[in-house]
């Protein structure tokens, strides 16, 4: 964050800032700002899950599996501008990229309603996830939410958000009569999260940590008081991130988990080539069209239904774990649960069984998944000082980045050699040994967060 240079200014900022402050809100004043914080996120995880959750019906529409993937990974040229994008909410707050975050997301979704062509898909889905990516809610939670109970607070609005989700397989069974009226179901969420934007206007308040640390900044104290740390920016967050030991290996960490990237986009995939592989099997079908329609109109949209489940749980459970046990202890049985789940998923439909289990587990391996990697994330957060917290955010999607980008490549060059059809051999290959590695990094090097005072951390505490 640069320092202003007109005095004026630094005077009619600083006391904005001081009267936003003074403003003492009762706790009814958290109910709702906690209930709007729920609406944006799950407007957030409905836009993140929307494209898996539809992945076939729009490949047999529009584009094969490794296209949809293709434009997936084209998305990340532009989400790699998040790296100057969000660090801005270090120098002017988080208010105006929660509800520009919301908004542009949903404008997203409803371009990809609005347009009946590749190009708008495309243009449509990368605008969707460049916003999806900055989860400024998780900014709100982490600043507004008590010490004691910050990661319980987190679990449990991420696990009513993963609830919400439920929207899309309601939206498949009364707004899709055939795989291909797939867009009809971007509709509603993009109309909830363009009105959730607006309502956040009105609704919610500037975070008090961004606040005094913005005073402390511009009165001159922040860096003296914060002697390792010389305002935001992804710059001063890297070097941060790379000159201290914990923030070193939650990174390491972040790199080997997101291997497994893959499973999380392709899960719909993998359902619907395992119970059309053994729907054949038993001469149920003899066609591979014919067989994917009815699987993906019954099966597919029965197991959506109970993803969303298995998704909440496992989002609920690591929040009160983590503030009881410990942030570490909670990544760390994360990573071997996400494991022992995806493999239940990927057999069960492999093997047929009931859509509901089925279901049900595939949401617990993603939900565990990204559990862990939200953990880490947490962490991170948590070892970083204020005015640095959100560029830090924006820093940990290098080494996010460089986990995806091996998954992506590993995965096209499998497809290549074996098929889209081996999309659920090829997420084993990649997810398993990274989750372990993942697994070992927490359990050896890393140092537990839960409980520190985000106002006084310098990032010294875990050398």
């Amino acid at each position: 964050m640069k320092k202003a240079k007109d005095p004026a200014k630094i005077e009619k900022e600083i006391a904005k800032r001081q009267k936003q402050l003074d403003k003492r809100e009762g706790k009814s004043y958290y109910f709702y700002l906690f209930f709007i914080i729920g609406i944006v996120y799950i407007t957030d995880e409905v836009a993140s899950a929307i494209a898996s959750f539809m992945q076939q019906d729009i490949a047999k529409d529009i584009a094969s599996l490794e296209t949809l993937n293709k434009i997936t990974l084209l998305s990340f040229p532009l989400m790699a501008l998040g790296v100057i994008y969000k660090p801005l909410a270090d120098r002017f707050g988080r208010k105006p990229f929660l509800i520009l975050n919301t908004f542009g997301m949903c404008m997203g979704l409803m371009i990809v309603y609005l347009t009946h062509n590749l190009a708008g898909y495309i243009a449509g889905t990368v605008l969707t996830q460049f916003f999806i990516t900055h989860d400024m809610q998780v900014v709100y939670i982490m600043e507004s939410a008590p010490d004691k109970h910050r990661a319980k607070i987190y679990s449990s609005i991420k696990c009513v958000a993963m609830l919400g989700v439920t929207l899309i397989p309601l939206l498949r069974k009364t707004m899709m009569h055939s795989t291909s009226e797939w867009r009809n179901v971007f509709l509603v969420p993009a109309l909830l999260g363009i009105a959730v934007s607006a309502a956040a206007v009105f609704l919610a308040k500037e975070t008090d940590a961004f606040n005094i640390a913005r005073i402390n900044e511009l009165k001159g104290i922040a860096e003296k008081e914060e002697g390792n740390s010389s305002g935001g920016g992804i710059i001063n967050a890297l070097k941060f991130g790379f000159r201290h030991k914990q923030t070193k290996w939650l990174f390491l960490a972040l790199v080997f988990c997101e291997t497994g990237f893959i499973f999380t986009l392709d899960y719909q995939s993998i359902m619907t080539f395992g119970f059309v592989k053994n729907a054949m099997a038993q001469g149920l079908f003899t066609d591979f069209e014919k067989a994917s329609e009815s699987i993906l109109m019954n099966e597919i949209t029965t197991a959506l239904f109970f993803y969303p489940i298995g998704c909440a749980i496992s989002q609920l459970i690591p929040g009160f774990v983590s503030d009881k046990k410990g942030r570490r202890y909670s990544a760390i049985a994360m990573s071997a649960s996400a494991v022992v789940l995806f493999l239940g998923f990927w057999l069960g439909a492999e093997k047929g069984l009931p859509p509901q289990i089925v279901g049900f587990l595939c949401g617990g391996s993603v939900g565990t998944f990204w559990a862990n990697i939200d953990t880490i994330s947490l962490m991170a957060g948590e070892s970083t000082p204020t005015e640095l917290r959100s560029s830090m955010l924006s820093a940990i999607y290098l080494p996010l980045g460089l986990g995806i980008g091996f998954s992506f490549g590993m995965s096209f060059l499998f497809m290549q050699l074996f098929s889209e059809q081996a999309i659920g051999i090829i997420s084993l290959c990649l997810t398993v040994p990274g989750l372990l590695a993942d697994f070992f990094i927490l359990s050896l090097r890393v140092k537990e967060t839960a409980g520190v005072d985000l106002k006084e951390i310098d990032g010294s505490e875990f050398d």
